[in-house]
């Protein structure tokens, strides 16, 4: 009689939150591992940088070092896969870049991996399937959610909230009432990080038509020196004038440019709290949560209760405490929630 084989041993399921963002990419896991990466892509242009390199794909800040050795992507625009005409080469940067973080939330080789992954609150059904599709060489099963309603499920502040999520590419506003939310309860604009990094340019550029600079540099500068309070420290700092570092007081060009999306903002908070049903308005304009990579502009949240209180009478904003893991840790607690019937199979 032949000896009874053990029974097989079930697969164990690696959840991920994965924040799929224009600038930045972050997954938490539910090993407890959390990872942060720049959403950047970049292969090696030819033999030459492919012997310097030692590698065929770069990630993140590796790939924006080299990038002049490097078929340079930022596959993610406006918080989706960008398409026209490098929409191919974008889908792929973007799978790998999917690969890559998965990567770094180290799951074991015997492991399902079920992400769910953030996107804009109003992204087209198209936006959406072009995700699923660089995920589906990565993750058995995956789920597309809002990203300001990850960011709200994972506080649990689903009732009587509005949420802000103001990432690089988008502004996503959407309002919970308890429910899943609808598409009224969402908003998308475009004034977002990469429009105040533009405006900035513009700015400097008109002030000082001498002085030499990329978009990176103007993104490092935003990011350091961010704010749009009235009283803050001057912002001087170096830039090239035909190759040689010279100083540049932009106090108030930075200023102006960070606070070029704050009208933008009480206007889609208006629009959702105006039409929300009137005995809870009061509820929804004193609990404002405001999170994503932009809530870290310094004075935003006072800025924003200031324009609330002249347009709306009211308003109290909370800042995230974690903008960069924030819409990651929700999306995780949506994937542990979700029943299986919600998950979309893969492979």
């Amino acid at each position: 009689m032949p000896a009874l084989q053990p029974p097989a041993k079930p697969q164990g399921v690696l959840y991920l939150g994965i924040d799929l963002g224009t600038s930045r990419t972050s997954v938490s896991a539910s090993n407890g591992v959390r990872e942060t990466v720049a959403s950047y892509v970049g292969y090696p242009k030819d033999v030459v940088s492919r012997k310097l390199l030692q590698k065929d794909v770069l990630f993140g800040d590796e790939a924006l070092e080299k990038r002049l050795s490097l078929d340079f992507y930022r596959p993610l625009g406006h918080g989706v896969i960008k398409s026209g005409e490098n929409s191919e080469k974008n889908l792929k940067a973007a799978a790998d870049l999917i690969g890559e973080i998965i990567r770094r939330a180290r799951p074991r080789a015997d492991e399902l991996v079920y992400a769910v992954i953030g996107a804009p609150a109003q992204a087209q059904i198209h936006s959406k399937k072009a995700i699923l599709d660089a995920a589906r060489q990565h993750v058995h099963s995956a789920m597309i959610c809002s990203e300001p309603f990850s960011v709200a499920y994972g506080l649990d502040m689903l009732d009587d909230t509005l949420v802000i999520d103001i990432g690089a590419g988008t502004t996503d506003f959407c309002r919970m009432h308890g429910t899943m939310p609808e598409d009224s309860d969402q908003v998308t604009n475009t004034f977002a990080g990469d429009h105040v990094d533009d405006e900035l340019a513009k700015l400097i550029r008109a002030k000082y038509p001498e002085a030499q600079f990329s978009v990176q540099m103007i993104k490092q500068i935003k990011e350091k020196h961010s704010s749009v309070a009235d009283q803050m420290l001057p912002v001087v700092v170096q830039l090239p004038v035909k190759g040689k570092p010279t100083p540049f007081d932009i106090t108030n060009e930075i200023r102006t440019a960070c606070r070029s999306i704050v009208a933008p903002m009480v206007d889609a908070l208006t629009e959702l709290i105006g039409n929300f049903d009137p005995e809870f308005q009061d509820r929804l304009k004193n609990r404002v949560l405001l999170g994503g990579g932009g809530s870290m502009i310094k004075g935003l949240d006072v800025e924003l209760e200031r324009q609330m209180h002249e347009r709306l009478g009211s308003g109290k904003v909370i800042r995230v405490e974690e903008p960069i893991y924030g819409g990651a840790n929700g999306a995780l607690k949506i994937a542990h929630d979700m029943p299986s019937e919600f998950w979309e199979q893969l492979r």
